[in-house]
């Protein structure tokens, strides 16, 4: 005699969708926009990856109380909350992402010295805003 749980069906449900490219590119983007995120605001506060307070347009300097150093703090904060929304939330989290890298790249088109990093945030802007796309098709039909 075979019993189902409710538990078992999942497990089914979620093996039948490993072999689904959609589902397979959503955890891809879903992974990658949660820990990048996490990963380089934490890096706003140890500096290791590159002089974060160098990135922001002088303006930007100007009307951010505070130092620049202070800013990317801030900026750290941000980011790595976006990444957690991401992991709870993601068709939330990819919108906050997808604007946070808008507001990047303007900052670095005023800038004017990091266009090769304006286009591949870019990249990562149309990345997020599948993500969103692939995170929506989930919620609203899961197979």
């Amino acid at each position: 005699m075979s019993t189902s749980t409710p538990g078992s069906a999942t497990t089914v449900r979620h093996a039948g969708r490993a072999g689904d490219p959609a589902q397979q590119a959503y955890l891809l983007l879903r992974t990658v926009f949660t820990a990048a995120p996490i990963l380089f605001g934490l890096d706003k506060f140890a500096n290791l990856l590159t002089d974060w307070p160098g990135y922001l347009a002088p303006f930007a300097d100007r009307l951010i109380p505070g130092t620049a150093q202070q800013a990317m703090y801030a900026v750290g904060v941000i980011e790595i909350v976006a990444g957690l929304l991401v992991a709870v939330r993601p068709r939330y989290g990819a919108v906050v992402v997808a604007a946070w890298l808008a507001g990047i790249i303007v900052n670095l088109l005023i800038l004017g010295d990091f266009y090769d990093v304006a286009l591949r945030d870019f990249g990562l802007l149309v990345g997020a805003l599948a993500l969103w796309r692939l995170a929506g098709r989930t919620a609203e039909n899961p197979r």
